[in-house]
């Protein structure tokens, strides 16, 4: 009768969220700039930069010792997959493991880029999660602002930030095996067009080496919740 109350009373038991400080979604770059082995070493950037000591201190020190974070690629409108699912990081061996599941599912988002659908599936991603968190934060990363289908980047920002999630960048210069983009002035592109919301900034990765330390730097503050200095071009 015991284990039948006690299995009543859990079942009549609302659920609850887990509760972290920070909600993250990683959107990255797979569209048809991007070839195969850049996916890898995007992938391994963010990789190294999970793990990495300076990062996890940041972790620790948020209110509950814990980040909920996922890593999702995104190409045309309707191709954006999600690489490694919510994943709760509070120490090593949680960033190791979400790690390791991130080099291990092949490439899924194909096509020309939608930067508006992108963003939408972060928000979606966000809202539809079974994770409560103080902050909630999209962090886009690419090596263009062209957004060639699907919704527009204005429409999606606009829709992003009335839900209360901020937008932060990461603007490519040098790619792996592509070279620079066009767009020699990306940063501004992104401040102008894409990033928004309390604190957003844009952090530049200018060469294949700099592009880890550019992941790191930008997660640190993002965990952290700090605000940018000048050597960042920030939201106004």
């Amino acid at each position: 009768m015991r284990r039948l109350a006690l299995a009543l009373t859990l079942l009549a038991a609302p659920a609850t969220a887990e509760d972290v400080e920070l909600e993250l979604v990683l959107l990255a770059d797979a569209s048809g700039s991007i070839d195969m082995a850049e996916i890898r070493f995007q992938r391994q950037g963010y990789a190294e930069a999970i793990t990495d000591p300076a990062v996890l201190s940041a972790i620790a020190n948020t209110a509950y010792g814990r980040i909920a974070v996922t890593y999702v690629e995104w190409a045309s409108a309707g191709e954006e997959h999600v690489v490694v699912p919510w994943t709760i990081v509070g120490g090593a061996e949680d960033a190791a493991r979400f790690a390791e599941d991130l080099m291990i599912p092949p490439r899924m988002a194909f096509g020309r880029n939608s930067i508006g659908s992108a963003l939408l599936k972060g928000k979606a991603l966000i809202e539809e999660n079974a994770i409560e968190g103080w902050r909630k934060v999209i962090d886009f990363s690419g090596d263009s602002a062209n957004n060639w289908n699907g919704p527009t980047i204005a429409e999606a920002r606009a829709e992003v930030l009335e839900g209360g999630i901020t937008i932060n960048g990461l603007a490519i210069l040098c790619r792996f095996c592509n070279g620079r983009p066009s767009g020699a002035d990306l940063e501004r592109l992104y401040q102008e067009r894409i990033i928004g919301g309390l604190g957003a900034f844009v952090v530049t990765a200018d060469t294949e080496d700099s592009f880890a330390e550019a992941v790191k730097r930008k997660l640190i503050l993002e965990i952290s919740g700090e605000m940018p200095g000048r050597s960042f071009a920030a939201a106004e």
